[in-house]
């Protein structure tokens, strides 16, 4: 019923060590590694796992078209993404699949996810201020409606991925892809929910904060942000957006958040 995939990237190590662990909560479960690094070669580190294939990428794709190659691979309904350095504490993800068969509008179901210090996170709020859209963690862990499915740890509905045409590449190499998609699936009647039961272990950012420069991972944040409010903004939405630009640029500076100006620019040359 489940296919697990899992991209990665430079993190060979979290990868085996998290695929030890998560294994014996994995039985029978389709597993698919996406290596994103096309320099190494995971071929004799994943022999050992029966129920592991692996997709290598000729070429740095980003975590969106990583997904997207496992997905099309994957054999199953229903896709577990989780991201290499996400840790399963037991099998309760199951209890997700009933969710799906008992609602036929369900998406995506997003995890709750326990950082290193304990805090639990995985429940977002997606809103609209100052010509911008924004996300930040929701201020309850309840179960119900979330902003976003997080890529790094939740079940998509395969059927429905693909036929929203999956994550889009413009997001490469990180971030933002899985708000687009799970808005998407919103603009067409789908629901995407939290469920605090379905609990992982998740550091967030450890492979990208290790590999790639604050100020690089701050631009390609702004960067998706613009490239998502053009894509996705109403006509009266892009009105107050480039309205309020000369203030958000001002803002920024003000803050020493150069960045936000790095990324608009970027985010010119790469819509389309």
């Amino acid at each position: 019923m489940i296919s697990v995939i899992i991209p990665t990237y430079k993190n060979k190590w979290s990868l085996i060590h998290n695929l030890k662990n998560n294994l014996p909560y994995l039985e029978d479960v389709d597993i698919i590694v996406v290596n994103d690094n096309p320099k190494i070669n995971l071929e004799k580190d994943l022999g050992p796992f029966k129920n592991v294939s692996l997709i290598n990428n000729s070429v740095n794709k980003g975590f969106g078209e990583s997904v997207n190659a496992g997905v099309a691979r994957a054999k199953n309904r229903y896709i577990m993404l989780l991201n290499d350095d996400v840790v399963l504490l037991s099998k309760n993800y199951q209890s997700a699949i009933n969710n799906f068969h008992s609602n036929p509008s369900l998406f995506a179901i997003g995890f709750a996810q326990k950082e290193k210090d304990g805090t639990i996170v995985g429940k977002n709020v997606f809103f609209w201020k100052r010509g911008l859209f924004f996300h930040k963690k929701s201020s309850n862990l309840h179960a119900g409606e979330n902003g976003w499915a997080e890529g790094g740890a939740c079940i998509i509905d395969k059927v429905k991925f693909e036929e929203l045409g999956g994550f889009d590449s413009a997001y490469s190499p990180f971030y933002w892809e899985d708000i687009d998609l799970s808005y998407i699936a919103k603009k067409n009647k789908y629901q995407v929910i939290f469920d605090p039961h379905i609990v992982v272990e998740h550091h967030h950012e450890s492979t990208i904060g290790k590999y790639f420069s604050r100020d690089f991972v701050k631009t390609i944040a702004f960067r998706n942000q613009f490239l998502f409010m053009w894509k996705n903004s109403t006509l009266r939405e892009k009105l107050i957006h480039f309205l309020l630009l000369p203030f958000n640029v001002c803002y920024y500076l003000f803050k020493g958040e150069f960045a936000f100006v790095k990324g608009f620019f970027q985010a010119i040359k790469k819509f389309r």
